[in-house]
C-alpha cells in the first residue's frame, strides 16, 4: 500500500491546531488532522464555553434577587439542572459542527482518531495503523486536569471534566484548588444554590494575581457563602449513604454528595511518540518551543496549552495561525506573551492585564497605584452586598500603565479595550484626558486622580 504523504500532519482538533491547519491549508499546504475525541477540544467541548454557559445561568439567581428592588415581584422560581445539562449539550454539539464544517471547507482532511508521532516526519493512526509522511508535524492536544497525589477514594472526585455532565445537581459540593477553575465553579455552584467549600493549600485564592484583587475575591466568597478553608488538602474520600465523606489534612470530616478536583492542568504528552523522536519536554511534561512555536526537532511544532506557556484559548489561536503562516504563508511573525489580558469568570468576575502591583514594586522601578472600591449602582437599589474593584498600576518615571486589575460586573469585556490602550503604550494622562461614559463602571478607570501610593 502506498504511504499517504501531506505537507502538515496536525494532532489534536482543538482551537489552536483547527486555526493552524485551516490557515495553513488556505496557504496551499495539504493538511490531516486526527482528533481523538470531539472537535473543538477543551475550550469548546469542556472549558471556557459551557463553563460560561453555566455562569450565566448563576447569574440569573442574583438577577431574581435583585429585581425585588426595582419593583419587581417574582414567585418561586425554580432552577432545573438537567434542562441546563440538555440545552448546554446542543449548543456545545453546535459549536462542534462548526469547528468540524469550518476545518474541512477550508480543505483539512480530518481523522476521527488517536494518533501518535512515529518519526521525525511520519505519523501513526491508531484506529486504522494507517502511517502518513508529514513534511511538518504539529502537536496541539493540550491538557487535561491534574488528580494530584493519590489518596484513599480519590477515584471517587470528578474534574472540570465531569461537573458539566452531573446527572444530579450537588446540593454539597467540596472543591479542591485555589486557581481559576477552582474559584469559578465554587462562585457558579453557590449561585445555583449550593452549599459550597473550597479548600487549598496555599494562603489565598489565585495565586499570581495582584494581591489585593485576590483579598477583595475572598471578601466576596465569603460574602456569598463560599466556606473558604485554606491551608488544607484533602487525606481521603469515602463513600457514604448519600454522599461522600472527606477528611481534610488536619483531620477534620465533613459530608458531601459531590468531590472535585481542581488542583491545575498537565500538558497531554503521554504516549504520543514524543520521547521515540527526541522532542523535549520540561519538568511538567510540557513540550519545550521557541518563538515559532518549533521544538528541538526541525520538523515537529507545538502551539496551545502542550507549550504551556500562557494556557489561553485566545493565545492557543494566535499560536496556530503564527505557525501557519510563518511555516506555510512565507509571513513569518510570532505572538508576543508579553502582554495578555485575561478573565475570571469568579463572582464577581475580575479582568486583568499587565504586571501586579507586587511584580512591579519588585522590579525596582518607582510605582504609583491609583485604586477604588465602590458599590456598583444596580445594588444601591437591590441591596445586595458586593462591591467593585478598580486599580491602576502605573510607572513613577514614564507614567505608562503597567497594570489594570478590575473585579465586578462586566470586568472581562471592560479589560479588553483596557488591553487595546495597554499595546499602544497608554500613559495615566492618557486615562484621564478621556472623557467618562456616565454612569457606568468603567468611567472610574478614567476619573482616578488620587494616588494610592
Amino acid at each position: 500500500m502506498t504511504q499517504r504523504e501531506v505537507d502538515l500532519f496536525v494532532i489534536g482538533g482543538g482551537s489552536g491546531g483547527v486555526r493552524a491547519g485551516r490557515i495553513a491549508a488556505q496557504h496551499g499546504a495539504k493538511v490531516m488532522m486526527a482528533e481523538e475525541y470531539r472537535m473543538g477540544g477543551t475550550c469548546v467541548i469542556r472549558g471556557c464555553v459551557p463553563k460560561k454557559l453555566f455562569v450565566y445561568a448563576g447569574r440569573y439567581a442574583h438577577d431574581i434577587d435583585d429585581m425585588a428592588g426595582f419593583g419587581w415581584r417574582v414567585s418561586a422560581p425554580e432552577f432545573d439542572w438537567l434542562t441546563l445539562v440538555a440545552n448546554k449539550d446542543k449548543e456545545i454539539a453546535r459549536l462542534e459542527g462548526i469547528y468540524k464544517r469550518n476545518a474541512e471547507a477550508a480543505g483539512v482532511e480530518i481523522v476521527a482518531s488517536r494518533a501518535v508521532v512515529a518519526g521525525p516526519n511520519l505519523v501513526r493512526i491508531l484506529d486504522t495503523g494507517e502511517e502518513v509522511a508529514a513534511r511538518h508535524i504539529l502537536l496541539a492536544t493540550g491538557a487535561h486536569p491534574a488528580l494530584g497525589p493519590q489518596i484513599p477514594g480519590c477515584e471517587l472526585a470528578i474534574t472540570s471534566n465531569d461537573a458539566f455532565n452531573l446527572r444530579g445537581f450537588p446540593d454539597r459540593i467540596l472543591i479542591q484548588g485555589a486557581g481559576y477553575i477552582a474559584v469559578e465553579f465554587a462562585g457558579l455552584f453557590r449561585a445555583l444554590g449550593a452549599e459550597v467549600t473550597l479548600v487549598y493549600r496555599g494562603d489565598k485564592v489565585l495565586r499570581g494575581f495582584d494581591m489585593e484583587l485576590r483579598d477583595h475575591l475572598e471578601t466576596e466568597m465569603t460574602r456569598a457563602g463560599i466556606k473558604l478553608v485554606s491551608g488544607k488538602t484533602l487525606a481521603s474520600i469515602e463513600a457514604i449513604s448519600g454522599g461522600k465523606k472527606v477528611v481534610l489534612s488536619d483531620g477534620s470530616e465533613l459530608e458531601v454528595d459531590e468531590v472535585m478536583l481542581a488542583i491545575g492542568r498537565i500538558p497531554s504528552t503521554r504516549n504520543l511518540g514524543l520521547e521515540g523522536v527526541g522532542v523535549a519536554l520540561d519538568p511538567l511534561g510540557a513540550v519545550i518551543v521557541d518563538a515559532h512555536s518549533r521544538t528541538n526537532v526541525p520538523s515537529i511544532y507545538a502551539v496551545g496549552d502542550i507549550t504551556n506557556r500562557i494556557n489561553l484559548t485566545p493565545v492557543a489561536i494566535r499560536e496556530g495561525h503564527a505557525f501557519a503562516d510563518t511555516v506555510f504563508g512565507n509571513k513569518p511573525w510570532t505572538v508576543d506573551h508579553s502582554l495578555v489580558a485575561t478573565a475570571v469568570f469568579s463572582e464577581p468576575e475580575i479582568g486583568t492585564v499587565g504586571c501586579t502591583e507586587e511584580a512591579a514594586r519588585a522590579a525596582g522601578r518607582p510605582v504609583d497605584i491609583y485604586k477604588t472600591t465602590f458599590r456598583p449602582l444596580k445594588a444601591t437599589l437591590s441591596g445586595r452586598e458586593t462591591r467593585n474593584f478598580m486599580k491602576l498600576i502605573v510607572d513613577g518615571e514614564t507614567d505608562r500603565v503597567l497594570g489594570v486589575h478590575i473585579m465586578g460586573e462586566a470586568a472581562a469585556e471592560m479589560i479588553q479595550l483596557a488591553a487595546v490602550a495597554m499595546g499602544l503604550k497608554a500613559t495615566k494622562a492618557d486615562f484621564d484626558r478621556t472623557i467618562a461614559v456616565h454612569p457606568t463602571a468603567a468611567e472610574e478607570l478614567v476619573t482616578l486622580r488620587t494616588k494610592a501610593s
